[in-house]
């Protein structure tokens, strides 16, 4: 294994798909020279030029757009959306278009495009740059929703979304561009992590916890406070939302008898609250207690960080609701 920083292992994931299948291309707001807003693309425009690597305007529906008309003639652009706030100013292209186009031609127009935007609680970025919009995009039919927790699976997700037919959103943390991860080394054998398996990262008896993205490492460091307890935790990391893997939550729910979800996103109306009655049925038998979910409170994002900080489902208040429910 090699430590690396997870801005390289996503520069690395579109350098190789680049030089494996020149269809694949680049745009999106300081793609080009600056190297990607998080310095996670830095080297590639020197490398492919100015065709593969393409600045674009401050136009979110304008480059997704002609992302998506380039997805149908052939081509398999990875547009990146800076912050995913600014999705919602391409809402009708994600939504109408990109969703929508293979099943409105009934399968005859494939739209093999990838949507890199960034989610992440921390960083005192205000209400208009902090938002997780995951459920939002993950309630459109047609779309696959990538979320990658660390650099291994940012890697082995995004080689996998730029691969697929289908339009996927790759939605990545900003607090983890500049942290370093664990990623096997170089010349060994690719990985290509699907979509819609999750990973068991933390395995325990006595309760699962279900996470993506930043909150799946606050819950590993807090499953390996209460290992020392002798209380088993089961940490599952979603890697994907749509598809989600049902069943593995399922088998571990029916191992434990409790599930907590943890999720930076709103409460009301989110992934958390789908995930809990999609998987009802199968557990309801189960469960020695009610599922819970751990989520950011239906406020706008303060800017104030001492405030902000009060909002995020943090070490604490996971603890506290495992402690709960124990």
């Amino acid at each position: 294994m090699r430590t690396v920083y997870y801005r390289d292992a996503v520069r690395e994931a579109i350098d190789e798909e680049m030089a494996r299948d020149p269809s694949v291309l680049v745009l999106g707001e300081d793609m080009g020279p600056n190297g990607g807003t998080w310095k996670e693309t830095r080297g590639l425009w020197e490398k492919y030029g100015d065709l593969r690597m393409k600045d674009t305007p401050i136009s979110e529906s304008g480059f997704v757009g002609m992302s998506v008309g380039m997805a149908l003639t052939g081509l398999r652009p990875v547009a990146k959306v800076m912050f995913s706030d600014f999705m919602l100013v391409a809402m009708d292209q994600i939504a109408n278009q990109m969703a929508k186009i293979t099943y409105m031609s009934g399968g005859q127009m494939p739209v093999p495009m990838v949507l890199r935007t960034t989610i992440g609680l921390g960083r005192s970025s205000a209400a208009q740059h902090s938002q997780n919009l995951n459920a939002v995009i993950a309630h459109f039919p047609g779309l696959k929703i990538a979320v990658p927790s660390n650099a291994r699976t940012a890697k082995g997700l995004l080689k996998t979304a730029i691969r697929d037919n289908d339009p996927v959103i790759v939605v990545e943390n900003r607090l983890h561009y500049g942290r370093q991860f664990e990623l096997p080394d170089e010349g060994e054998e690719e990985e290509l992590i699907p979509l819609g398996k999750a990973a068991v990262l933390h395995e325990g008896a006595d309760l699962t916890v279900v996470s993506c993205s930043e909150p799946v490492n606050t819950c590993l460091r807090v499953a390996a406070e209460f290992e020392k307890d002798g209380i088993g935790i089961e940490v599952i990391d979603l890697q994907s939302i749509r598809p989600l893997d049902r069943e593995t939550i399922i088998r571990s729910v029916k191992k434990t008898g409790r599930l907590l979800l943890v999720d930076e996103g709103y409460t009301s109306f989110g992934i958390t609250g789908e995930i809990a009655l999609s998987i009802m049925p199968d557990v309801f038998y189960d469960l020695d207690a009610p599922i819970m979910r751990l989520c950011s409170p239906d406020v706008p994002v303060p800017f104030s960080p001492a405030l902000e900080k009060l909002i995020i489902p943090d070490e604490n208040r996971i603890r506290e609701a495992i402690r709960k429910m124990l």
